[in-house]
């Protein structure tokens, strides 16, 4: 267990085929806002949902912790939503906000996974979500921000032309959640998300204030 700083915690989880490490920018900036920052690795490719929701389950115990905020990038926010399936007990009053994260499903995902190479390096996480598994899920009980973005420049865009507004990889339609707290559109990519000074000043204050800053 890391010795507590007596800030507000903020747990970083990634997403597909990334690690803790792509998120270190995004937790320095939100440490300049404040926080304390922690980033979560996880396999996103050998590993189903449920398993990653457990593995960050351990890591939020290990920490102790209590209150604790939750910020995903892409399949991190998907990974989130299932902590809080597995586990709803969670200590109350930490906030959640995902980055560009596919509440609705992801066309190009669905694209890649009609072949067997596809499926392969998309992993099993990803073909529960596009199997539907978080639409049965209950909503989590927290204050949920969603950012997602329009500046189209991604992988997504090799399938076809993505409806707009996209991030280049998922589009804001995908990135919507029903029920979440506060939404957003940034003029920014799904990969930029993660580097980008504009989202993590609107991380910081919907953190902070369970709302996103409006005078954007």
């Amino acid at each position: 267990m890391a010795r507590s700083t007596g800030q507000e915690t903020v747990v970083l989880v990634h997403g597909l085929w990334l690690s803790g490490w792509s998120l270190y920018v995004l937790g320095q900036r939100l440490a300049r806002h404040g926080f304390e920052t922690f980033s979560f690795s996880y396999p996103s490719v050998s590993q189903n949902l449920l398993q990653n929701a457990e593995r960050l389950q351990r890591f939020l115990v290990d920490l102790e912790r209590p209150v604790v905020h939750l910020v995903g990038h892409s399949l991190g926010g998907i990974v989130i939503r299932a902590l809080f399936h597995q586990h709803p007990e969670q200590p109350p009053g930490g906030r959640i906000v995902t980055l560009g994260s596919p509440h609705g499903g992801s066309y190009p995902a669905s694209m890649l996974v009609r072949t067997a190479l596809g499926r392969k390096i998309t992993g099993r996480s990803i073909q529960q979500l596009l199997a539907g598994m978080p639409a049965h899920w209950q909503p989590v009980d927290r204050d949920i921000g969603i950012i997602a973005g329009d500046l189209s420049v991604g992988m997504g865009r090799l399938f076809r032309r993505l409806p707009r507004p996209n991030d280049g990889v998922v589009s804001a339609a995908e990135a919507a959640l029903p029920g979440a707290t506060d939404s957003i559109t940034l003029h920014v990519s799904h990969t930029a998300m993660v580097v980008s000074s504009q989202v993590a000043q609107q991380v910081s204050w919907f953190l902070k204030h369970g709302r996103f800053q409006t005078n954007r």
